[in-house]
């Protein structure tokens, strides 16, 4: 049988949510069920519609992923936090399944990107090698186009002003640029570059690369590569184009996967292998200087990692939490709490994997792979987070499983 029609057994969901149910607590929260929702009609390829809201406004989209056809769920955001299901619309693109994957089914972060600049939802298609990308109006998704990636399984979207750079997970793993235009994302020539692994076209998910990313100002494009433990970094050059190679620089920390900034733009890698965060300077070089050795957060398989103003959150799948940390004045990173954990899972909160900050920087989103939920947090002034609501019925881990999150 193919590994990709296959069901995962619950012995194996089990294995990998081991433990989350000691620190599980009750939480109040707001459940909201989506499988009614129908899909919302949408326009023709190369149609526009007018609509009295440019751009995405309070939603929080989330990427099914299906084998069979990948969707994005749409949510209205209420002030209070609270989600509303609004729509689902297929990609026209298949999701896709990495080899022996946990929890998350692409093993990445940033496979679903919202721009505000072009007011386009960018979302991967691992299954067929295809991007798509949605004009957004309100809630709404409208003029849906279809592109090629560039390269085998393409699992993370990085957006820089009017470019677009897509990570290919599978074979030897690439990069591939496009342009933000009024008719979607266009291939940028001679922008392809080759990131040397040894995948098979659908990679073993501890092998893959984990995402690719801008550093602030556009100025170097970085890619993790977990199992080879290095982090390559792309100069690019002023046609927005990347240097011929990479500067490959080795992890200060085991299983490097997520990456984000913080406000004086230094950055900052998940390591999966022992739940670490590293801070590095990157340098114009593509070369990185290690800023904070990796600080340890005592929970299990770190992966995800947002930021919200001062603070950040990583999302920890073995165990299903979430931890909070803070920087300082000096940049400095610590943990919010002690014990490494800023909010408890309960019963509908398995399996942790990508989230989400709204714009604002006043809600997180979480979403849960094995329990096929999305948890949303007020977060504090502290860095706290409170529940305020619960998105129940979207695709749970199993044949893939939904991967993929964004918030305005």
């Amino acid at each position: 049988m193919s590994r990709h029609t296959r069901r995962r057994s619950k012995s194996q969901v089990r294995m990998t949510i081991a433990g989350a149910g000691i620190l599980a607590s009750a939480a109040v929260a707001t459940t909201v069920a989506i499988a009614s929702a129908g899909e919302v009609p949408r326009t023709h390829q190369g149609a526009t519609t007018k609509s009295a809201k440019a751009g995405a406004d309070h939603a929080v989209f989330v990427q099914g992923n299906e084998l069979a056809g990948n969707t994005i769920h749409v949510f209205k955001r209420g002030e209070d936090g609270k989600l509303t299901a609004s729509g689902t619309y297929a990609t026209g693109g298949k999701g896709g399944d990495q080899v022996d994957a946990p929890t998350d089914s692409l093993a990445s972060q940033g496979s679903l990107v919202y721009d505000r600049g072009s007011q386009l939802l960018l979302a991967v298609n691992a299954g067929s090698g295809t991007v798509t990308s949605f004009r957004v109006e309100g809630r709404k998704l409208t003029d849906r186009r279809v592109v090629r990636s560039g390269g085998d399984f393409p699992s993370s979207i990085a957006v820089s002003g009017n470019l677009a750079y897509v990570m290919n997970a599978g074979g030897a793993g690439s990069v591939q640029g496009f342009k933000i235009t009024a008719n979607g994302l266009e291939p940028l020539s001679d922008s392809y570059r080759s990131l040397g692994l040894k995948n098979d076209k659908v990679p073993l998910f501890s092998s893959s690369p984990g995402q690719v990313a801008f550093t602030p100002g556009g100025g170097e494009l970085v890619i993790t590569t977990k199992s080879a433990n290095t982090i390559e970094v792309f100069p690019m050059r002023r046609d927005g184009r990347p240097a011929p190679r990479a500067k490959v620089n080795d992890s200060a920390g085991g299983v490097p996967f997520a990456i984000t900034f913080d406000k004086t733009g230094r950055m900052l890698v998940a390591e999966a292998e022992k739940s670490t965060v590293s801070t590095y300077k990157v340098l114009a070089d593509g070369s990185l200087k290690v800023v904070q050795k990796p600080l340890a957060n005592g929970q299990n398989t770190l992966c995800w990692l947002e930021r919200a103003g001062d603070f950040f959150y990583g999302g920890n799948t073995g165990n299903s939490t979430v931890t909070g940390y803070r920087t300082n004045r000096h940049g400095r990173l610590a943990l919010t709490n002690e014990i490494g954990i800023a909010t408890p899972p309960s019963a509908m909160s398995q399996g942790v994997i990508d989230l989400a900050v709204t714009q604002d920087e006043k809600f997180l989103y979480v979403q849960n792979g094995t329990s096929g939920t999305v948890d949303g947090f007020r977060i504090g002034r502290n860095g706290s987070l409170t529940k305020v609501t619960t998105a129940t019925g979207l695709p749970p881990f199993a044949e893939s499983g939904m991967e993929g999150i964004a918030a305005v």
